[in-house]
Order: C-alpha cells, then structure tokens, then sequence
C-alpha cells in the first residue's frame, strides 16, 4: 500500500476542503504540518492513523484553519496536549482525537471552554482511548450542541452520579446529548435516575467500570434508547421487566455482571428491533412457553452461563438472522433437532459448549442451502457416533471431550471441491481410534491441532510436515509410536507440542533446537526416547516449558542449558500464551505439567510457568552450576535419576522457585545454605539421596514434612535429630546413643510415621 512521508505538496492545493488520508497504511507519516497551513478553505481533515509523532507543530497548524469542519486525528501517535490554547475553531462540527497517547495528568480545560468562542456547531467530542486523567469538569456540560461524547478508556476515576451531574449543569446538554460513550473509564457507583434527564440519549456505554447495584426500573423511560452497554461491571439484581419497553432498542449487551432470577417473555414484549443481545455470564433463568415466538430477529445472540434446559429452546427457530450464537453452559441436556441445522443464515458462529446435549451429528455439518458455520463449539458435551465431514468454510472446530469414536479419517480425507479453511482442529478427549490418516497437506491453514487423550495408533504421518502455519500440536496420551518424522523439522512456526505419554522411540532429534527455533513448550515426557539429550536445545531461547521426564534418556544434563534465556527471564507478562489467526481471535493453550507431585492442567496462567523436568531417565553426572542462571524457573524436577556431585552452591539464585525435586539420585553434601533464600518454595524433595549435615535455617526448609529429607544423613530441624558435632562424640557413651534413638521414636509418633 501507499507509504512514506505525506508529501508537502499537498499545500499548493490551495482551494481544497476535503483532506482525507485515513485510508492509508500506518506506514505513512509526517514530520511536521507546515504545509497544512496554507490550505486556508479546507473544511474537513482526517489524517486518522497517519505516524504525526514528529509533528509538534499540529495542534499550532490545525488552529489556524477557521473554516474547519471536522478534525479527525485518531490512532496518529500524538504525544502531546496543550493544556493552554486560544482556539480560533469558529466552524468545528467533529474533534476527534481519540487513540492517542496523550498522557496529560488532567483534560485540558480549553476542550471545554468553546463556547466562549460562540462556537455552538460542535456536535461531536471524541478523546477516547488517551491516558487524560481527572474530573470531567462542568463546563463541559455547556457546550450545548453537543450530541455525541466519547471518553472512553480515560482514567476519569469518578462516581458515575458525579459526571452525569457536570453534563447535566447549566442544563443545555439535557435534550440534545444523543450519544455517550463512557466505557473503561474506572467509574463507580450506582446506575441513578439522574440518565432520565438525556431525554434523547439513544446509545449509552458503561461497559468495563466497577458499577454496582441493580438496574433501576426507571431506565425503560429512556425511550429513544438505542443501544445500552452495561457489561463487565457488578451490576446485580433482577433484570426489570421495564427493559421491555424500550422499543427503539437494537443492541443490548449486559455480559458479566451478577445479574440473577427469572426472565420472562415479558422482559422481551417490545424489543421488536432488537439485533444484538448478549448476557453471557450472569446467571439468569430463562422461562418461555414452548410455543413463545420471540418479537425479535437477532443476529448475535450470547446467553452462555444462563439456564435454558434442560429441553433444547424450541424458540430458537423462528431466528433466521443469526451470524453468532452462544447459549455454552446452559444446562441443556437434549438432543438437537434437525431443524436447527437448517437455520437459514448466510455466517455462523455457533457454540453449543459445556452441555450434557447428546445423540450423533449431521454425515457433514458447516453447510445447508443457506447457511455457512465458520466457527464451530460443541465440546464438553455428551455427542457420539462417528465424527461428521466439514464444510470447507469451518474456521474453527472444537469437539474436543465427547464420546465420538471411529476414525479421523472421514473428517480429514473427504473428497475436497474447494480448498478447506480450518485452522483449528480440537478432537482431544474422545474415543477415536485408528491410525492419524496421511492426507493433512490438504489442511494448510491449520494453526492448532489437538488430539490427544484418545486411543489413536501408528506413526506420526510425513504430511503433517506439511503444515507450515502449525503453531499447536497435542498428540498426548495416545497409542502412537515410532520416531518422530523428520517432515515435522518443516513445521517451523510450532510453538508448543505435546507428543507425552505415548510410545515414541529413538533419539530427540536435534532439528528440534535447530528448526523449531520459536518453541516455547516441549512435552516429549512418557515415552521411550532414549541417547542423550542433544546441545541443540540449547538453542531454544523462547523455551519456558521442558518435559522430557520418563524416558530412557543417558548421558549428562547439557551444560549450555544456562543459554535458554526465556527460563532465565523473570516472566511477567499477563497476556495467558495464545495463538492469533482466523476470524475469531485466538486460541488459548493448555498444558498437562506434573508440578509439586501432582497432575495439573495450566490454560490461562501458563505464560507464567517456566518448567524443567527431566526426571525418570537414567542421567548421569553432576546438575551443571549454570543451572543456576536460569532464574526465572519456577519448577524444577531430576528426580530418579544417577546425578552425582553436590547440589550447585547457588542454588539459591532461583528465587522464583516453587518446586524443586531431586529426590532418588546419588547426590552428596550438605545442602547449600543458599537454599534458605527460596522463600516462593512450596514443595521440596531431597529424599533417597547422600546428603549429609545440617538442614539449612529457613522458614520454608523448616516447614516441609520429614520425608523430604528421608533417605539421607541429614540433622536438624525438622528432623530434631542432635548433629554429631553438637554433643560429647564419646564411643563408650550408650547413654548418649539412647537419647538419639528415644528423640527419633518420639519425632516419629509426632508425624504420624
């Protein structure tokens, strides 16, 4: 596309109103506004998401163009607000200056003092998604010709009672305001009757804030209301059957609140336009007859979390429109009718998740005369029978923990007439059987696949290499065997693969470390791998999770493992590791980790796990001491293994650790007094090992149960064993013999051994 610096040219256009360049790449910018000035007759400007970081002079240029209409600066990367300007805007109909990164510490004061320029055109302010913080002040509330505000993602810090008041001082605002967007903008307190004094208002946004209470049944007088976004607050109560008086009303959003008790057909009586309404996650009880036609066609529909079984809702047929359906954990336990694969739509986004529905699906679903499923979610349910063909169209297909058996090879080999579009493919948890079929070069896109926890056999086949998009790959607890095809060294955008519990031969190749270069997770553990763990993984710097652990593996720990810089970073991010494509956002990962001697699922904290584990080989050698640098590991097994030496004196370095094992070795020495700085400790095992000496004074080391420590000659507490060296050593001394033995027996009856 077009790019590159705006060119200055443009100002010789000298009889130009409309300059419009918001169309464009990101990847044009400019490095001041000069030029602008001279075009003296323009009325509208929108250099929307053109780079003006550089440009100080814009706010300097724009000023002095009179006849300005509408100003459109969004997403342009500017940095800086004048708090004091005198404006010469005489015209201004539209400012907009949203998505910015404008970090001032208050809203400057001179936005809302143009009406003292008689400037009574401006019916649009928009300085949403900036860093402004502070009060909307009441002057703003003068700007009477305002109709439309957006403030969104302002950190306003405010009682919503309080900025409802600035907008309604002098009064002017109060039947003109039509639109008032004030979502993430850190608001609190309670929905009020003061909304009633915008008798015009038609579109309110107060999604993402902290607003509590319930729903006033004076907000069905609101009659010109269009559109209402109270999600993500903590809005509770009843939903008022007032609602269904706002007869203008085309998009309703309430998701996640803690909204409760029964909705009628009443709540619904006159929301004839209604196009949109998503309640998710509030849990509401849906009550219809079985012959309730519902007023309404809606396109996007999302009731997940509500209770609408245990019968599949019959009224769901009279909807023709609908692109998005999500009625997931709702209590359906039923079939689905034949009628509702024929829904007539054009684009559907179905999710039917977390059910008890049961039966087989359609021989192909993702198509009908009029209807195309792009994205289909139907886990957690009790469906059977045979898997179904797809629709080339299917973007996403999740049929993961059912009971489906038989072969993938009906889903994956059917005859193509158009290339297939999926990119993922989730079929974990279910009973299929049979060999993964060698056909998946007619799958390209795929992005994410998952099929592990059945009873699939075979070899991993050669065209998996074929998927070059291939971010995910779960085979876990299958019947595969084998060694791993050197096609798979093509997936080269792999970021996490899970081939655990499975019967895998021969060496880990070292391609791993070589071509899967961007690997985050690798989960190689329960198989039979065996020769020694190549130095290419070393070479893995994303690498945070690391599951060789039960295999047949020899050799020594590799000493370059200190070069896996991701483990050695403190990870913080938030961000749950999920991979980006399609129509429909990402796909979250998970991850089964045996952490703390238990099997545990990670999904949305995995970005925080940086886990090594390599126990149940047969390594031999000393634990390398630059294992130690890895300092942001938080799990760390070599158990039942034959490591010899010491433990690294540093180990106290790893400060973040919370699980360390490395129980069933040949290991000697004292345990290393560094040991007491792992204060995030939460297990420890050093059992069936040679260590000798006092246990180090901590309070984590103190706190764990004596078999931690079995198996050695270790003293202290918790032990309460007397060290040698802290009492007469005098051979001929029974005396002193009996008193070990006697404070042994008592520690003994104290844990309960």
């Amino acid at each position: 596309g077009f790019g590159g610096v705006v060119p200055p040219q443009l100002g010789n256009l000298t009889n130009l109103h409309v300059l419009d360049l918001h169309d464009f790449s990101s990847l044009v910018y400019a490095e001041n506004l000069q030029w602008l000035s001279h075009l003296v007759k323009l009325k509208h400007l929108d250099l929307s998401s053109v780079d003006l970081r550089k440009a100080s002079d814009w706010f300097q240029v724009t000023n002095t163009l009179p006849s300005l209409v509408e100003i459109h600066l969004s997403g342009c990367q500017l940095h800086r607000l004048p708090l004091q300007a005198d404006i010469n805007f005489s015209s201004l109909s539209i400012l907009d200056l949203s998505s910015n990164s404008f970090s001032n510490p208050l809203i400057p004061g001179w936005i809302f003092k143009l009406n003292s320029l008689n400037l009574t055109s401006l019916t649009t302010l928009d300085l949403s998604d900036n860093e402004l913080t502070g009060a909307v002040p009441n002057s703003m509330g003068s700007l009477c010709s305002l109709k439309k505000i957006k403030l969104s993602g302002l950190h306003l810090s405010r009682d919503l009672t309080e900025i409802l008041q600035a907008l309604s001082s002098p009064g002017c605002l109060l039947n003109r305001l039509e639109s008032l967007y004030l979502d993430s903008c850190e608001i609190f307190g309670h929905l009020t009757d003061r909304l009633l004094l915008f008798k015009n208002l038609a579109d309110l946004s107060l999604s993402r804030n902290s607003i509590s209470g319930s729903i006033p049944v004076s907000l069905g007088l609101l009659a010109s209301l269009r559109t209402l976004d109270l999600s993500q607050n903590r809005v509770n109560g009843t939903l008022p059957e007032s609602i269904g008086q706002l007869w203008k009303m085309e998009k309703l959003w309430l998701s996640h609140n803690m909204l409760e008790g029964v909705v009628s057909e009443v709540h619904f009586a006159n929301l004839t336009r209604l196009r949109l309404f998503q309640a998710s996650g509030n849990p509401l009880v849906l009550e219809a007859s079985p012959e309730w036609v519902p007023p309404f066609q809606l396109v996007v529909m999302a009731l997940s979390s509500w209770h609408l079984g245990p019968k599949f809702p019959s009224w769901l047929r009279s909807q023709r429109d609908f692109v998005y359906l999500d009625i997931s954990v709702t209590g359906i336990i039923d079939t689905i009718p034949n009628w509702f694969w024929n829904l007539s739509t054009i684009y559907f986004s179905l999710n039917l998740s977390h059910n008890q529905i049961y039966g087989e699906l359609p021989h192909r679903i993702g198509t009908s005369p009029v209807a195309d499923l792009v994205y289909v979610d139907l886990s957690f349910n009790h469906f059977d029978g045979p898997l179904p063909c797809l629709s080339s169209k299917v973007n996403t297909l999740d049929l993961s923990n059912n009971l489906f058996s038989g072969p993938i090879s009906n889903l994956l080999c059917s005859k193509m007439e158009e290339p297939y579009w999926l990119e993922i493919l989730h079929l974990a948890d279910n009973h299929l059987s049979g060999e993964i079929p060698d056909c998946w070069m007619n799958w390209p896109n795929l992005v994410s696949v998952d099929l592990e926890n059945n009873s699939l056999s075979g070899v991993i086949p050669s065209s998996m290499g074929s998927l070059n998009l291939l971010q995910s790959l779960h085979l876990r607890k299958n019947n595969l065997s084998g060694v791993l095809p050197s096609s798979l060294q093509n997936c080269t955008s792999l970021l996490a693969i899970d081939l655990g519990e499975n019967h895998f031969v021969g060496n880990i190749p070292g391609w791993i470390g070589e071509k899967l270069s961007d690997s985050i997770i690798i989960s190689l553990g329960s198989n039979r791998f065996q020769g020694q763990i190549p130095d290419n993984l070393c070479s893995l710097s994303y690498l945070t999770i690391l599951d060789l652990a039960h295999n047949n593996l020899s050799g020594t720990i590799p000493k370059c493992f200190m070069n896996l810089s991701a483990m050695a970073a403190n990870q913080n991010s938030s961000n749950p590791i999920s991979f980006a494509f399609g129509h429909f956002g990402t796909s979250l990962e998970t991850l089964l980790l045996m952490i703390k001697g238990i099997l545990l699922e990670y999904s949305s904290t995995l970005q925080l796990v940086t886990s090594m584990d390599l126990s149940d080989n047969n390594l031999a050698g000393e634990i390398p001491a630059g294992m130690t640098d890895l300092l942001g590991l938080r799990f760390l097994n070599l158990s039942n293994n034959r490591l010899t030496g010491r433990i690294p004196k540093n180990i106290g370095n790893l400060r973040l650790l919370e699980s360390i094992d490395l129980s069933r070795n040949q290991l000697r020495g004292e345990i290393p007094p560094s040991m007491s700085a792992l204060t995030f400790l939460g297990y420890l095992n050093l059992s069936e090992n040679n260590l000798t000496g006092k246990i180090p004074s901590s309070t984590q080391l103190q706190s764990f149960d004596i078999s931690s420590y079995d198996g050695n000659h270790l003293c202290g507490p918790p032990l309460l064993e007397i060290a040698s060296g802290d009492h007469n050593n005098n051979e001929n001394n029974e005396g002193d013999g009996l008193e070990v033995d006697w404070l042994w027996f008592y520690a003994s009856m104290a844990f309960g051994l």
